[in-house]
């Protein structure tokens, strides 16, 4: 064999061994991601369960040609049904909205990982000063009820094993009436505010 043929021998030696270790790594690669791919078919997440606990109204004021100035604190949780898939909330912004319109500025909420059947409780407080509104609003004021949404606005990810999964879109609203004139059940001053207290109020949640 000339020296020339055993170059040519030791070239196709080692494409045969390079192309060996990416077929090797390309299996196990795709063994793994098959692997991630049933657990998650398997498992399929449940989205959270929020609940608004209750709210506290400091203001809600109608002024000018249909400006609103409005504080809130609200008490919110969310718990993880799932036994076994861990949940991160990221960039979660909070704010409340009448007739699908924001009528407070977001506020952000800490990230935070919520662990297999965990609850997690905030009570932030959401705000907004002379922003503009439908004249509906003063209408429904003067009826002596108002419905709000308590909506959050966000991103989620999943954690199974040591999976971690993209981000998805978390969207959350919760219907709450604000009454006016009137004290009824379950609503107490507290300081120059009106809490209303045990609302325990099922929330949509889309993810």
């Amino acid at each position: 064999m000339t020296s020339k043929e055993c170059g040519n021998h030791d070239d196709d030696h080692r494409k045969k061994l390079y192309r060996n270790i990416f077929l090797a790594g390309a299996a196990f690669v795709a063994a793994v991601l098959l692997a991630i791919l049933l657990v998650w078919l398997i498992l399929r997440p449940t989205k959270p369960h929020f609940i608004l606990q209750d709210a506290t109204v400091f203001a809600f004021n109608l002024s000018g040609p249909s400006l609103l100035t409005a504080t809130f604190q609200i008490t919110l949780s969310a718990r993880n049904p799932n036994g076994r898939i861990g949940v991160y909330y990221d960039r979660l912004d909070v704010y409340a909205a009448y007739h699908s319109q924001q009528i407070t500025l977001p506020t952000r909420l800490p990230p935070s990982y919520q662990g297999h059947k965990d609850i997690t409780v905030w009570s932030p407080f959401v705000y907004g000063a002379e922003v503009p509104v439908a004249t509906s609003l003063g209408q429904d004021e003067l009826t002596g009820t108002v419905l709000i949404h308590v909506r959050v606005d966000g991103r989620v990810r999943w954690k199974v094993g040591t999976f971690i999964s993209g981000s998805y879109h978390l969207y959350v609203s919760c219907p709450a009436y604000i009454n006016f004139g009137q004290i009824y059940n379950g609503i107490t001053a507290v300081g120059s505010g009106i809490k209303y207290d045990q609302l325990l109020i099922d929330c949509n949640v889309d993810v």
